[in-house]
């Protein structure tokens, strides 16, 4: 089924179980989103960037599965399930029977205003929300999987891989939007921590700080619920999601030092160390929140 038509036809508001009155969409260049007021459902588009492939059905319910699952970790309350898109007598169907022609992720629909980010731009995020935060990190990654496979992400020849890879596809923005010599200072000092911080990495590794992490950390995928809830992981590449605490610590860091608040960001990091008893991580964090810092960019 062609992607036009399956948009107009989930805008619809009474092909839904929940009979809403009206629907919104949400388009992201990998998903459609739509949002009835009560639940959300999500939809990936059959499409191939190389670091993600949905151009099969297959693939497309397989992942929406491993989203489910994967974000149950932080999120087990918005997660719902995996729903077919079914086709009865020649009209879109949502969760009855009928030829299955597309999967949606079905989640809890949740007020964008507990997002944190949105808190953040009204000075709502204290710094007991931050040391809450990373208590449930903390026991997160205690028990996220880890083991030689995954440890293996963490060694500094595959990480240069994904540096590479970005300083490669931002080569022609050169003058446009990143001036030649940040491009080359912030080059050059990555490629010197991956050569001379081999002791460090491997350090990482051997400490199993390497483990299966959460991979897009951000104020915006952290709600502020009845109970803290941290959703949208990475579902479709592993290579994205098997990597250091670090980098998961270090992007949620580097977006509170980019929203102006290094107050909160420092804390994040403090109470991280103390009850993760982890402080080697400071050894690594500025890496990583460098490398997160230039993906934003």
């Amino acid at each position: 089924m062609d992607i036009a038509t399956l948009k107009a036809a989930l805008l619809r508001p009474d092909i839904y179980p929940e009979r809403s009155s009206e629907v919104d969409l949400r388009e992201t260049h990998i998903s459609l989103v739509f949002l009835t007021g009560r639940f959300v459902y999500k939809v990936k588009k059959p499409v191939d960037f190389g670091f993600l492939d949905f151009t099969s059905l297959e693939k497309r319910r397989y992942f929406c599965e491993r989203e489910v699952v994967l974000n149950r970790r932080l999120a087990p309350k918005l997660y719902l399930g995996v729903v077919p898109i079914t086709m009865v007598q020649g009209e879109i169907s949502l969760e009855r029977g009928g030829e299955v022609v597309e999967y949606a992720v079905k989640m809890e629909q949740i007020p964008e205003e507990l997002l944190m980010d949105k808190l953040l731009e009204k000075g709502e995020v204290t710094r007991q929300m931050i040391e809450r935060v990373s208590e449930k990190l903390v026991r997160f990654y205690d028990t996220a999987e880890t083991n030689e496979q995954i440890s293996r992400f963490g060694r500094p020849e595959r990480i240069q891989q994904d540096t590479d890879e970005n300083f490669e596809q931002t080569e022609k923005y050169i003058g446009v939007t990143i001036p030649k010599r940040a491009y080359e200072a912030v080059l050059k000092k990555t490629n010197d921590f991956l050569e001379r911080g081999r002791t460090v990495f491997e350090g990482r590794i051997r400490g199993q700080k390497i483990r299966d992490c959460h991979g897009d950390l951000r104020l915006e995928h952290i709600f502020w619920g009845e109970e803290i809830s941290i959703f949208d992981c990475i579902e479709f590449n592993e290579r994205f999601r098997y990597t250091d605490v670090a980098a998961d610590i270090g992007f949620l860091a580097m977006d509170l030092d980019y929203r102006g608040r290094r107050d909160l960001s420092g804390h994040l990091i403090d109470r991280y160390v103390s009850g993760s008893g982890d402080r080697e991580i400071v050894r690594i964090l500025g890496f990583y929140k460098c490398y997160r810092a230039y993906v934003r960019g």
